[in-house]
C-alpha cells in the first residue's frame, strides 16, 4: 500500500468559502501530502490562474484541480466547460470536491467533463483520508502524461 506521495504536486483549489479552503490544507498536511496548494476563489479566479493573468502571471500548471461546484461569479460547471473546450487545459484532471450529494450533480458534473466527484466527508479524519486517496489515485498510481508536468 502506498502511504505517501513522494513528488510535490501542483494542485489548484477552486472554493469561495475560506474555511472549506482552510480543510483542504491541514486535510493536505495531515496525510503528509507534498503538494503546493494554489487557492482561487471562483471559477473567474481559476481561470485568471490556469491563463496566467493578472496576479497569476508566475503560477506553475496544476497538475490536478479540487473544484467546488457553488461558487459566485462563474460556478463549477461553468468552470469545467470552460476548461474542457479549452485545448491547451482540457487534459487537466479536475475532481469535484463539493457538499452535494444529489445525483443529478453527479451527473452534470462528469457531463461537464470532471474526473472524479467526491462529496466533502464531514468529519475531519475522513476528510484527510479522502485527500490521501485522492493523492494515492492521482499522483501514485495513475499515469499522467508528461506534459502535465511542465
Amino acid at each position: 500500500m502506498i502511504t505517501e506521495c513522494t513528488d510535490v504536486a501542483e494542485i489548484l483549489l477552486l472554493e469561495d468559502e475560506p474555511a472549506d479552503a482552510y480543510l483542504v490544507k491541514i486535510a493536505l498536511k495531515e496525510a503528509k501530502i507534498l503538494a503546493n496548494l494554489h487557492h482561487a476563489i471562483d471559477g473567474r479566479d481559476g481561470l485568471d490562474f490556469l491563463e496566467r493573468l493578472g496576479k497569476y502571471t508566475n503560477m506553475p500548471r496544476p497538475d490536478l484541480i479540487f473544484l467546488d461546484l457553488n461558487m459566485p461569479r462563474m460556478n463549477g460547471y461553468e468552470f469545467l466547460n470552460e476548461i474542457k473546450a479549452n485545448t491547451s487545459l482540457k487534459d487537466i484532471p479536475v475532481v469535484v470536491l463539493t457538499t452535494s450529494d444529489v445525483e443529478s450533480d453527479v451527473v452534470r458534473s462528469y457531463q461537464s467533463g470532471a474526473s472524479s466527484f467526491i462529496t466533502k466527508p464531514v468529519d475531519m479524519v475522513q476528510f484527510t483520508s479522502a485527500i490521501h486517496q485522492l493523492c494515492e489515485y492521482w499522483f501514485a498510481l495513475v499515469r499522467l502524461p508528461k506534459e502535465l508536468k511542465n
